[in-house]
Formats: C-alpha cells, structure tokens, sequence
C-alpha cells in the first residue's frame, strides 16, 4: 500500500531499530500526529499466549486517568428502578425488549457501548450475532453485565475502555488523542500496561509481552521496550 508524503515524513521520526520508552514514543506519536483531525492514539500489544485455550484468554477494561477523548454513546438494557438509575447516570439509550427489533430488522448501531442488568442477558443473548462480531456483546469480565449500573455508565462516560485479544493474540486499543499532553498520554498508556499485565494468565508460559507499539491513526508505528513494563 503506497503512503502518502505525510506518513514519509513522520516515519523519520521514527527509528525502526530501536525500542523506545513511553515518554519518547508518546513524544514522537505528537509530533508525527499532523492530520487535520485529532488523531487517535492506540496501543498494539501482541502476547505470548495462545487465545484459543480458554485459560489464556486476556479479556478485561481499565478506566484511564485521563479518559480517550472520544464522547462514548451507552445503550443500557434494564428495566424499572434500574432503568431509572441509567438514564439518571447518563445513559444515552435504555431499554429492554423493544430494543431488538430496532437492532435486528433496522440495523441501528448508534452506540459504543453496551450494559445490561444479569436479568437481561436472555433478551440481549438474541443480540448476539450481530453485536458479537462488532465486540459489543456485555461481558461480566468487562463490569458491562451488572446490577450496578450507575457505576457501569460513569466508568465508561469517564474513559473506561475494554480489551481484548484478536484471533492473533494481540491487544488493539485507543489510549487518547494527539491533542492530549505527553503526560496524560504517558499515564493513560502505563495504566494500560498495568491492567494488562495484572490480567496474565497463570497458564501463559514464556515471554508475556512479545512486542508493544504505539501510534497514531495516520502516523507510523513506535516500538516500545517491553522490559520497562515488568
């Protein structure tokens, strides 16, 4: 795939030998960021686990300090008081059954996010061949299936992102904005790393963290030093 005369110039910011620390990496991912839009800054872990055995799965969400700078839209499925509660703590849609229809026949997807109360998961179950696919299924691991959903919609309105391995054994997650300062990006990023590496499973052997990239939606990739992480 060509790139463009843009991506050139930044990729001279960018030596393809070396590992780099956070701090560098984040300075670097700044300056390469020149876009006309606010890029996205993303995380790309690839690990030493093989996540078809279910004891080395690596699924769970972190709230970042500093959030991810996009506005997310919740879709929380519940009914009575805590449907009260999720509309009072923000939710943008609430709903229960009424819900799949629109879902199902009219493909309406206008959410990033989606909770449900325990007693719901029979509805949202018919849900999920279509919202499978686009990660959007409540998980328990992810706090997105929970009785407490004041706290499900602050944490998602307050950065919370979810992660998850692809078929290839690798993490791809957004971890702020260009716009942000190196230090907020700097703290989200080592936040990430935290809960990542928490999150090892006991079965996983060898090397965890077999590489860790960082960049920007138009700009190239950094590599960072996994060693800084353990």
């Amino acid at each position: 795939m060509k790139k463009g005369k843009r991506y050139a110039e930044a990729a001279k910011l960018v030596d393809r030998a070396s590992l780099y620390s956070v701090a560098d990496a984040v300075a670097i991912v700044k300056k390469s960021a020149s876009a006309k839009f606010d890029e996205t800054v993303e995380a790309h872990i690839r690990l030493g686990v093989d996540g078809r055995h279910a004891d080395q799965q690596v699924r769970g969400a972190v709230v970042l300090p500093h959030g991810t700078g996009k506005t997310v839209k919740v879709l929380v499925f519940a009914k009575g008081d805590k449907a009260a509660e999720a509309q009072a703590a923000g939710a943008e849609y609430v709903g229960a059954e009424e819900l799949v229809p629109r879902i199902q026949n009219e493909g309406w997807l206008d959410f990033d996010v989606v909770v449900a109360t325990p007693d719901m998961m029979g509805i949202v179950g018919r849900l999920g061949r279509i919202l499978g696919p686009k990660g959007l299924m409540p998980n328990p691991k992810a706090g997105t299936v929970t009785m407490d959903v004041t706290k499900a919609v602050n944490d998602i309105k307050a950065g919370k992102i979810e992660y998850r391995l692809d078929k290839t054994n690798i993490i791809h997650v957004p971890v702020g904005k260009a716009s942000f300062t190196e230090e907020q990006l700097a703290d989200n990023f080592h936040t990430l790393m935290a809960a990542i590496i928490k999150a090892k499973p006991s079965a996983a052997k060898g090397q965890y963290l077999r590489s860790v990239t960082m960049t920007s939606t138009m700009g190239p990739g950094i590599k960072l030093n996994p060693a800084q992480f353990a």
